[in-house]
């Protein structure tokens, strides 16, 4: 008797968890919130295709785009998609079309403001790039607009539930401090990190004030790995720019420690936040281990480690390389990662453990199922298993 009763509650245990996991999965097929992106090249889908720019700041030229998965080239900064069009993806949403491609007018799926060169300081590539306060700007624009085509209800909603994803910052310390001798004179490292997390942490107010309460983050790249950087290390050792990937860790450790107050002072913030420093320097040094042949050169570009930003020809140097397989390489041109990197990097942000992401992860934000208790999978079991069978 004691044995069958072993047996019996082992059974049922194992029930409970197999329905749990089916569960899981038909809320993963629900329809999802709306996804409001925030950012830089890393996701922008091609909102610089329709300003005044500066051709390092452009991706509408080949050979990005190439893989296929596009007609051609859309914008993107990768030879295919982006992170943001994976997690569309996982979420169930069609692509989050740019805020300034003309054919933009449905919102209910969100939208994406980020831009190719910009930064959380209007001082960063001022002119060349859509800056985060204007993006914040554009964002006050559709939430009007839709007020006015759906009423406050309905948009509160909308709002509220949606997932904002914010990457942003790598520029503010390549172009805004780096690349700024006067920056530099006015500001110590600190001060200047100071500054780009204050004004970023109150993007994130402004946001929240809105009715935003669900965030991921992407936190910044090892910068001075880049193969542009690595191509400019002072030190000339094949290394990376130390003073560069320094300003990016400063960075994170400063946003981690900003939204972990947030967590506790914004009733109701939830939020993702990534380690996609350690992320991709893993990567660099372990490239065999995800499936890479190359983990310092580009794919596309000129130069040392084809550090020199001329893919696709479209800068004053029009000579430039190309790789044969862009998935056996971890960059695609001197700044930007290829699409494989993208793809999985929004894997670890969608589904990875707290010790990856935290303190949730995408699909948590996304597909809240916090209603669902193991009383609800005891009480119905059969119809849950019916359900199961019949998908």
């Amino acid at each position: 008797m004691a044995l069958a009763g072993l047996y019996s509650d082992f059974g049922f245990t194992i029930c409970v968890f197999l329905l749990s996991i089916v569960i899981q999965g038909a809320a993963d097929k629900n329809p999802s919130s709306a996804l409001f992106i925030f950012g830089d090249s890393t996701v922008d889908p091609g909102n610089n295709n329709y300003i005044t720019t500066i051709p390092e700041n452009r991706a509408d030229y080949e050979p990005n785009g190439q893989n296929g998965f596009f007609a051609g080239p859309t914008g993107r900064f990768s030879d295919g998609r982006v992170i943001v069009d994976y997690i569309a993806e996982y979420a169930n949403l069609p692509l989050i079309p740019p805020y300034l491609d003309p054919n933009t007018d449905d919102y209910t799926n969100g939208v994406s403001f980020a831009s190719g060169g910009s930064g959380v300081l209007p001082e960063t590539n001022q002119g060349l790039a859509i800056d985060l306060p204007t993006q914040l700007k554009y964002f006050d624009k559709v939430q009007n607009s839709l007020i006015e085509k759906y009423g406050n209800d309905k948009t509160k909603k909308v709002i509220s539930e949606a997932v904002y994803f914010i990457s942003i910052g790598s520029n503010d310390y390549m172009a805004g401090y780096l690349g700024n001798p006067k920056m530099q004179e006015l500001y110590t490292p600190e001060a200047y990190i100071g500054m780009v997390i204050g004004n970023l942490s109150q993007s994130v107010q402004v946001l929240y004030g809105n009715g935003a309460r669900k965030f991921g983050f992407l936190s910044i790249s090892p910068l001075g790995c880049l193969p542009a950087l690595r191509a400019l290390n002072p030190a000339n050792d094949g290394g990376c720019f130390q003073a560069a990937s320094a300003l990016a860790k400063a960075h994170n450790m400063a946003l981690k420690t900003v939204l972990s107050s947030f967590e506790h002072f914004l009733e109701g913030f939830i939020y993702c936040n990534s380690d996609f420093y350690e992320w991709l320097d893993d990567r660099m040094k372990n490239h065999s281990k995800y499936g890479f042949k190359e983990g310092v050169t580009a794919c596309c570009g000129s130069g040392p480690y084809r550090g020199i930003p001329t893919c696709g020809g479209t800068k004053k140097e029009k000579q430039y390389e190309l790789c044969e397989n862009p998935e056996d390489y971890l960059w695609w041109d001197s700044f930007h990662a290829t699409e494989k990197i993208h793809q999985q990097v929004a894997q670890d942000l969608w589904s990875g453990p707290p010790s990856s992401v935290g303190p949730y992860n995408l699909r948590d934000l996304f597909f809240s199922t916090s209603t669902i208790t193991i009383a609800d999978i005891i009480d119905a079991p059969a119809a849950a298993a019916q359900n199961y069978i019949s998908n």
